[in-house]
């Protein structure tokens, strides 16, 4: 899906659910659809603010639920109190999450193997599967033998 396409889905989204669309969701918006790498909220905060300087911490975390539940972005959760979150991209959420534990970073791969593992698997119990997830957490060997992640995201 193009960011215009995104963009508009959002737009409509807001409007169904009764939420008016204002400059500081679109900057937050844009923000988030400018990312490549997975972000916390408070680094989306940063990145709206580089756009619209009036995007409060409030409209972040009110915000990203909507985001969420419109399925335009994806919330990842490694365990550590603190949630990432993505765009997607397409309208294949098929991917496994390979969490670096020396970094944090994550990783997406394309798993199109999930969606017959978890219809299998449900089938068997008489059950419909609604969502799934695989992570891995794995160790950089860079870091192993150096010291240094080469994973580890540069500071902006």
């Amino acid at each position: 899906m193009s960011n215009d396409a995104a963009r508009e889905k959002f737009k409509i989204y807001l409007s169904k659910k009764g939420h008016r669309v204002t400059n500081q969701r679109l900057a937050i918006f844009e923000a988030a659809f400018a990312r490549t790498e997975h972000f916390t909220a408070e680094e989306l905060l940063d990145y709206a603010r580089d756009i619209d300087d009036s995007v409060s911490r409030a409209t972040v975390y009110r915000t990203l639920p909507i985001m969420i539940e419109s399925a335009l972005v994806r919330e990842v959760d490694i365990g550590k109190n603190l949630k990432y979150y993505l765009p997607n991209s397409d309208d294949n959420t098929q991917v496994a999450q390979v969490i670096c534990v020396d970094c944090d970073r994550i990783f997406e791969v394309k798993a199109p193997f999930m969606e017959w593992y978890g219809s299998t698997v449900s089938s068997k119990l008489g059950l419909t599967p609604c969502s799934q997830r695989l992570q891995v957490n794995a160790q950089c060997d860079s870091f192993r033998k150096t010291g240094d992640c080469k994973n580890r995201p540069q500071k902006r």
